[in-house]
């Protein structure tokens, strides 16, 4: 009797705790469930830690909340993830009611190591550019730098090009050793929005990092960068989600990358595609062809306008280690920018009397030092790039990925692994195929940690941390046009320390 009585008025309060926090109330609910689990199953007793864990369940700011209302978006609507290693800024994307993506907030990136360009081998410090797809298991609420998520580096493009890499990620901390790194607040609040995607159904939601927004005029400075066609080819992801402003669908073939493929019409079954195989036969539907075969003609135009007009050629590999956004540099004592915009040539004096959107670590390393070889610049390994006809497309077989808390609560509400691809190729009118050329080893090495210790501040600050000031938008650099971006559905990477440090 007493049980019964004392029970239904824990259910009341916890309803009511709800009504202020639904998604703390989800993930008190999510803990219980699992918590009867291991009493009668005896199930392993980390997933009632993490469901627990105060950090990943902080709620969506209010202002947040609002600002989706205002666009017409609900809270657990899909999200996609873009990242510019130029302009130092990750954009969160939410779909609204008309079931378009439209940008919710864009954060400033507070470091990221390496050099522009895609991530080529183990301890190369590079940060990944492509396309790459985040599940719930690749959230790790666990993180020595506060939060995190895995990018799924390497996809199925990636190893069949033989690059290799684990355990990429985007943390708190400001500290990157080939991650995107974000302050502990602003991590805190992707995270949320991720989490919050997932409870909504999304099984995963795409993440797509470039070297820069990939408009006319940095095509035109970085036109002699020997990265550049694979560049090219990631913009065709870019340029899908421009004209569209839906995820596009994202295979590979031949080691490339291919967008919105479709069976042709005359076909009884979906086209299947392999990395390293020849791509199948397929279409894409005609709106999306046309919009983006107009708009690379426009870009086109311009970027010959503008190297005619003698717009300079961006500098090479500058001996520096990274970026940082602008806003972040002002706050520190001879700061830079490094290979980030807004630095060299710029007072920061301004922005250091702005609020920074979070907390930077006494142990913030700006951008600094020689990216391994100044002599030898890292560049992509990519296959001949096919005629302007060719349409090429291709799926990455699914990775093994370690189970936990988001992932097992995604088998209960229904959610399916997801299979992640990504790919970029120019919009032909008849299948092309063309033979790839592998330049990097098949073999991927062990996974070597960096001999850099691993940051855990996280642990001795204080777990929660308000939520990221708006303050710093004013200071956002300007953007030439409007920005695009795909996301793949690649197959992420299985993250298997993910209760640890993850360096």
């Amino acid at each position: 009797m007493y049980a019964i009585i004392g029970g239904a008025e824990l259910a009341c309060r916890v309803w009511g705790f709800a009504l202020i926090y639904r998604s703390l109330f989800r993930a008190l609910i999510t803990s219980a469930a699992l918590g009867a689990g291991v009493l009668l199953a005896g199930c392993n007793s980390d997933e009632i830690s993490l469901a627990a864990n105060a950090k990943a369940n902080q709620p969506v700011p209010p202002k947040l909340v609002a600002e989706m209302t205002e666009k017409d978006m609900e809270l657990q609507s899909p999200i996609l993830v873009r990242l510019f290693k130029q302009e130092a800024e990750l954009e969160v994307w939410k779909q609204d009611r008309s079931g378009r993506f439209a940008l919710l907030k864009t954060y400033p990136i507070c470091r990221w190591s390496g050099d522009l360009g895609p991530k080529v081998r183990e301890g190369d410090r590079q940060a990944p550019e492509g396309f790459y797809s985040i599940s719930p298991a690749q959230m790790n609420p666990q993180s020595a730098y506060y939060l995190s998520f895995n990018t799924g580096y390497p996809n199925a493009y990636d190893k069949s090009l033989g690059h290799t890499g684990s355990q990429l990620m985007v943390h708190g901390d400001c500290s990157s050793r080939g991650c995107y790194a974000m302050t502990d607040e602003q991590i805190a609040e992707i995270y949320s929005l991720g989490r919050e995607s997932f409870f909504g159904g999304q099984k995963a939601f795409q993440l797509q990092a470039y070297p820069f927004r990939m408009t006319p005029l940095n095509m035109a400075k970085h036109r002699n960068n020997p990265n550049m066609p694979f560049w090219k080819m990631i913009k065709e992801g870019y340029d899908h989600f421009e004209v569209t402003r839906q995820e596009p669908k994202v295979d590979f073939c031949e080691k490339k990358y291919v967008f919105d493929a479709a069976k042709p019409a005359d076909a009884k079954r979906d086209p299947v595609f392999d990395a390293s195989a020849k791509c199948p036969a397929y279409t894409i539907p005609d709106e999306i062809a046309d919009a983006v075969r107009e708009k690379q003609q426009q870009d086109q135009v311009e970027i010959a306008k503008l190297i005619a007009k003698g717009t300079p050629v961006a500098r090479m590999n500058t001996g520096i280690d990274g970026g940082m956004h602008k806003v972040f540099a002002a706050k520190l004592p001879d700061a830079s920018t490094g290979l980030s915009e807004g630095g060299e040539g710029q007072s920061l004096s301004l922005l250091a009397l702005s609020r920074a959107p979070g907390t930077i670590p006494s142990t913030v390393n700006p951008p600094h030092g020689p990216v391994t070889s100044p002599q030898e610049p890292l560049v992509a390994s990519i296959a001949p790039t096919p005629a302007p006809a060719a349409k090429l497309a291709s799926v990455s077989p699914p990775n093994a990925q370690s189970d936990g808390f988001f992932s097992n609560l995604a088998r209960k509400v229904g959610f399916g692994a997801t299979d992640t691809t990504a790919s970029a190729q120019p919009i032909p009118s008849k299948p092309k195929v063309t033979e790839a050329k592998r330049h990097e080893p098949t073999s991927r090495p062990e996974a070597s940690k960096t001999s850099k210790p691993e940051v855990k501040q996280a642990a001795a600050r204080p777990p929660l941390k308000p939520a990221v000031s708006e303050a710093h938008a004013a200071a956002s650099p300007a953007q030439e046009a409007l920005v695009a971006g795909s996301q793949p559905i690649v197959q992420a990477n299985s993250f298997e320390s993910r209760f640890s440090g993850f360096k």
